[in-house]
This record gives C-alpha cells, sequence and structure tokens, in this order.
C-alpha cells in the first residue's frame, strides 16, 4: 500500500513567484504534497514551477485560498493581503517560508549556508561539489543554479543543501547538521530594527549547531569575530584570510575568467594543504565562498581530489556576474549586488582583472527602507567604478518616505566615490546612452534585485 504524504491538505503559497517561495514549492510537490499559489505577476519563476503542473493565480484573492487547508506566506506578504485575512478569519494554519522549509528538511542531514551575502554562491559550490562526488543532494537556494536550470530539485540521498532567509527570523528555526556563516551585515535592518539584534540571532543559530556536526563561521568579517566571543557552543571551525583561520587561504592569483588559491588546514588532528584549487569565479569574496564550501565538503569526508573538480567545474549561478552579450566588443553583466558591500566586492573583483578597462555600473537601488538605511554606504561603494548610471529606485510595494532627496544621494555619492555619474528616468534613457556612449576598452555592469536584469537582458533588441 502506497501512503500519500499529506493527502488531505492543499498548501497554498502566498508570494510563489519568489525565488525562494517558488523552489520550496517545487519541492514539496515533488515529495508529493499538493501545492498551488498566487502572486500579483507572472514571471520566470512561475513559468518554471508551472511546467510541473502546480497551479497558480495571477491575484491575490480570497477565493484562491477558500479551498487550502495551509498558507505559506512570504517575507514580502502583508497581514492585510485578502488570502491572509481569509486564512486568519476561517482558522486556516499560517506558515512563515522558513518555518515551513525547516518542518520539510528536518528529517534530513542539512547543510544550512547562511549570512548577510555570498550565500546563494556558496550553497551553489557545496552542491557542484557534492555532485561531483556522486552524491545527489536535495538542494533549496536563493538563485537559478544552471547545472540543473533551477533553484530547487529533489535529490536521492538523505542529504540537503539550502539557503537560509535571515530577513524574518525564521532561519533560526530550520535544523542543522552543519552551517556556514558568511558574514553579518547592516541588511534587514526593517525587522531586526537593530545590527546587535541581527547578531543574536545568528548567536542563535550558530548555538543550535549538534554534536556530530559543524558550524563554519568566516573569520574575516568583523561582526563574526563579534558573536564568536559570545557563542558558547565551541563546535565551530573558521575560514578566511585572516592567519588564525582553521582554513586558511593563501597564495591567491585572479586572471579575467578564474581565480587560483590554496589552503592551509589546521585542525586539532588535521594538519593538511590544499593546493591549486582553480575556481571560475572572481573576487576575494568568491574565493572565500569556495573556501567554505570545501571546508564542510572536506569535513564529511569528501575527497580533495574530488572538491578541487567540484569547485573547478563549477557551472555558475545565474545573475551573478552573468555575461548576457557584447555590444561595439563592450561585454554586458548582469548581477544581483543590491547591497553595499556586495557591490563593494564585485567591482573590486574586476577592477582586480580588468585593470585598463573603464568600468560602467548600472545601478537600481532595491527598496526605500534599504536606501533610507544605508545611504551613507552606498555613496562610497562605487570608488572602483568609472562612471555610474543611477536608475530610479525600484519600490518593492514600499509605500515610505526616503528622507532625502534622489539628486542630493546622487550628488553624495559623486562625492564619495569619485565617479562620473549620469541619472537616468527609465529604461528608454538607458537604451539611448548605451547606443550613444558604448564603444571601446569598456565593460558594463547592471545592478540590483529590481527590474534591471530585465532592463539589461532586453538591450540587445534595441541596440542592434
Amino acid at each position: 500500500m502506497k501512503i500519500k504524504l499529506a493527502k488531505s491538505e492543499l498548501i497554498h503559497f502566498v508570494g510563489i513567484g519568489g525565488i525562494g517561495m517558488s523552489g520550496l514549492a517545487l519541492i514539496m510537490k515533488e515529495l508529493g504534497f499538493k501545492v498551488q499559489g498566487s502572486d500579483i505577476a507572472y514571471n520566470k519563476n512561475i513559468e518554471r514551477i508551472k511546467q510541473k503542473k502546480i497551479k497558480i493565480f495571477i491575484g491575490h484573492k480570497k477565493q484562491n485560498v477558500n479551498k487550502s487547508t495551509i498558507l505559506v506566506i512570504s517575507s514580502a506578504i502583508k497581514m492585510n493581503n485578502p488570502e491572509v485575512e481569509y486564512a486568519k478569519k476561517n482558522k486556516i494554519p499560517i506558515y512563515k517560508r522558513g518555518e515551513m522549509l525547516a518542518n520539510v528538511v528536518s528529517l534530513m542531514k542539512n547543510i544550512v549556508v547562511a549570512g548577510s551575502h555570498g550565500k546563494t554562491t556558496t550553497t551553489s559550490l557545496i552542491s557542484s561539489i557534492f555532485s561531483h562526488a556522486k552524491i545527489d543532494p536535495t538542494v533549496i537556494n536563493g538563485g537559478v543554479l544552471n547545472s540543473f536550470s533551477g533553484s530547487a530539485k529533489l535529490g536521492k540521498s538523505h542529504w540537503c543543501i539550502l539557503e537560509s532567509d535571515e530577513s524574518d527570523g525564521s532561519f533560526t528555526k530550520i535544523p542543522q547538521t552543519y552551517s556556514i556563516v558568511t558574514n553579518i551585515d547592516r541588511e534587514h535592518l526593517d525587522y531586526y530594527k537593530s545590527l546587535e539584534f541581527l547578531k543574536k540571532n545568528f548567536i542563535d543559530f550558530i548555538e543550535k549547531t549538534p554534536s556530530f556536526g559543524k558550524a563554519f563561521i568566516c573569520l574575516d568579517d568583523k561582526n563574526n569575530r563579534d558573536v564568536i566571543k559570545k557563542i558558547k557552543n565551541l563546535n565551530y571551525n573558521t575560514y578566511g584570510i585572516d592567519k588564525l583561520s582553521n582554513f586558511k587561504i593563501f597564495n591567491i592569483s585572479q586572471k579575467e575568467n578564474y581565480s587560483k588559491f590554496d589552503i592551509k588546514i589546521n585542525l586539532p588532528r588535521v594538519k593538511n594543504v590544499i593546493i591549486n584549487i582553480k575556481i571560475p569565479l572572481i573576487g576575494l569574496h568568491n574565493i572565500r565562498n569556495s573556501t567554505a564550501a570545501a571546508a564542510v565538503a572536506f569535513s564529511v569526508g569528501i575527497p580533495i581530489k574530488i572538491i578541487k573538480k567540484g569547485l573547478e567545474k563549477f557551472s555558475g549561478v545565474q545573475r551573478r556576474f552573468t555575461k548576457v552579450f557584447s555590444f561595439q566588443n563592450v561585454p554586458f553583466f548582469d548581477d544581483y549586488a543590491h547591497h553595499p558591500t556586495e557591490i563593494t566586492e564585485v567591482l573590486d573583483g574586476v577592477r582586480e582583472v580588468h585593470k585598463k578597462k573603464e568600468i560602467i555600473c548600472v545601478f537600481q537601488p532595491h527598496r526605500i527602507s534599504r536606501l533610507k538605511n544605508l545611504h551613507e554606504e552606498f555613496s562610497k561603494s562605487f570608488k572602483k567604478a568609472d562612471t555610474l548610471i543611477l536608475c530610479p529606485i525600484y519600490k518593492a510595494g514600499e509605500n515610505i518616505k526616503l528622507g532625502f532627496s534622489y539628486k542630493s544621494f546622487a550628488k553624495k555619492i559623486i562625492k564619495n566615490s569619485k565617479v562620473k555619474l549620469i541619472l537616468i528616468n527609465n529604461n528608454l534613457d538607458l537604451i539611448k546612452y548605451v547606443k550613444q556612449n558604448i564603444y571601446g576598452n569598456k565593460i558594463v555592469i547592471g545592478m540590483g534585485a529590481g527590474s534591471i536584469s530585465n532592463w539589461i537582458r532586453d538591450l540587445p533588441k534595441h541596440i542592434k
């Protein structure tokens, strides 16, 4: 007799078009759950999950959920959403995405990747190593992996590699066997209100490391070092370029399309060196991400030869410095960087290997609240660019006041980053600028978490 999981349940995802929500919905569908969902507009994530015969509603209406028995909501969904209000009125259980994710993976051996930046790439790198080790893991990621053209897949092994979501604090509920903390930055302060409270949540996360697992913490990050001083559970290892790291990065070299480095392993009972690691990525941040992946893989017993192969053959993640086309021999890249730290790291890496090229950054701020909280940091993050094309703010549904004029923000960038700045109003302005100015020894990088990716990817239709 075949028993179906939760046969009587119909699980409705509110905001199913988000990358994390669509991935979780797909995994639950493949596990045997009856799944459906809604979102305000059609997008590529919805297109992917519709192919798996998941029912989709465009628009949020109470009638969408009148047959549902469980609701899952993303962090972007407000409590006055009509589907949420219907669920509350009719006593339908409501779970945050992180809570439902915790339930789904509770019986697996989980490698949970947390941190303000670098989670998606690190999760993907671990997945690549495991795949080359012939271990078929379940993967739940915050970006689309080129290896299987999706953000999530159900594996055949008992291993699950997943990217956490710190936006609403629910990441502390995910059961972990192994975990990684890449860094801690001033992000999602609309929820946490302060950096100290954010750190406390990471302390709680690390403290949950079981005796049979291990946490891996980047020692190069100042806030991580602050957290280490306060954690009581000493079941962790460190990684980074810091000389005290258990997995110490050294002998770094970077070229246009790849980086090479070595790792010195210094553990109580293990002394070793992994030499000539090659990754198809640039930037110190990606070298750190690769080291985190190598550290956890080494700790679970994957041979060094396989670790190196998995890193070298990494096929990448969409929107992580992805080349999309060339115009007049000038390459155009698409990147998800939407926080000052991420912008700085990407531009540092690009400048390191493109020393003689003019770097043009097309940046679209994402969320009024993020720009309001971090405008000073944003103004200093474009120092390695030559030209900044500043787009209008992608508001992401927020209806709050910025508190300062956008033109004054632009002037602050010019002052603090010493960059040439062009302020545009829409994608038509971008098309016009590209037609008139893009030629010669240049490189163009679109950055942001809003519609900028579509702007960049649509350019060839209008300029050729």
